[in-house]
């Protein structure tokens, strides 16, 4: 027997508790909303409990590193727009670790699998980095979105209240980047 024998016997259970121990890092009330696994009544709750169970076929598989980035993704990208800092939107993924141990170290230690175990959370560590840049993406995708839209707020109000014009005789300019930026001045 091997260690993804042993595990694939006990997905449900595994699957169930790493599920649980995500849901434990959301305030009582989300977790509650969260525990529905309808994509219908809920959307976040589902996508959370669709990518771990992709994430623990792929590492039962031996999957490539590459494959697990999309099922990452779904899951990060949810914990990204909520209030989590960089550790506390991936933490999740060392909690497989624990609920690995907690339905299989017995046996793995009966069946003599220790060293199948530490290489399961070598790849587990792996993912974690993995989830840690595609939040940091995401995060940066945030602020820039924000950042715009500031800016074009800005800009709204000083043409609204006056301070700005638009300089409708002139052509477009062509910024370095290849972007299209129509000229402005200022009205004293």
């Amino acid at each position: 027997m091997t260690l993804p024998h042993i595990l694939e016997a006990e997905k449900k259970a595994i699957v169930d508790r790493w599920f649980a121990l995500i849901l434990a890092t959301y305030p009582a009330d989300a977790a509650q909303f969260f525990r529905s696994r309808s994509s219908f009544t809920n959307p976040v709750g589902q996508s959370i409990s669709q990518g771990i169970d992709d994430i623990f076929d792929g590492l039962l598989a031996g999957a490539e590193p590459e494959t697990f980035r999309p099922f990452l993704d779904s899951i990060i990208r949810i914990r990204a727009v909520q209030d989590f800092t960089a550790s506390q939107a991936v933490i999740f993924i060392f909690h497989l670790k624990t609920a690995i141990r907690e339905r299989c170290l017995g046996r793995i230690r009966a069946e003599g699998m220790l060293q199948e175990l530490l290489l399961m959370e070598s790849r587990i560590d792996e993912l974690a980095v993995m989830a840690f840049d595609i939040f940091m993406r995401c995060r940066e995708k945030l602020y820039d979105l924000k950042a715009n839209e500031l800016k074009d707020r800005t800009l709204w109000l000083l043409k609204r209240t006056g301070f700005l014009t638009e300089v409708e005789d002139m052509p477009e300019q062509t910024a370095g980047c290849g972007t299209n930026v129509k000229q402005t001045k200022e009205v004293h």
